[in-house]
């Protein structure tokens, strides 16, 4: 019986370099911070100025629909409206201290105060736009 070699397996190491390159290369383009429980305070409850925040899920195919547009608004608005993500399915307590019933729901806060709200899929970037500024009048 004729042993044959064991063809190279790709280094595990080079993946993984590779893998992690595309993962910050992608997060250098988000347009959109994501908050834990205790940013979400230092970000938007303390936070001066209009404050936008997604309560979504990675989970939810609308929140993945919604994705492109937001960061779309959040690149239009720059920093006259930071806007904010807030993954539902880990921070249980914020979705419960803001009654989050469905994602994605697009809270507006002002000083740390809700002054807006816009629940369920809205994928058109004008509808969207209109729902982040309006509480403010900024368009």
């Amino acid at each position: 019986m004729e042993v044959l070699p064991t063809p190279a397996r790709p280094q595990r190491e080079h993946f993984v370099t590779h893998r992690l390159s595309e993962t910050t290369q992608s997060a250098s383009r988000d347009a959109i911070t994501s908050l834990n429980a205790a940013g979400f305070d230092a970000r938007v409850l303390q936070g001066h100025g209009p404050i936008a925040v997604e309560f979504m899920s990675y989970s939810c195919a609308h929140c993945g629909a919604m994705e492109p547009v937001l960061q779309q608004v959040a690149e239009t608005l720059g920093s006259r409206e930071p806007i904010f993500r807030v993954n539902v399915a880990v921070e249980l307590d914020l979705a419960s201290t803001y009654e989050i019933e469905g994602t994605p729901t697009l809270i507006m806060f002002s000083e740390g105060r809700e002054v807006g709200r816009s629940e369920g899929p809205d994928p058109d970037a004008a509808t969207v736009l209109e729902a982040v500024t309006a509480p403010f009048g900024l368009q």
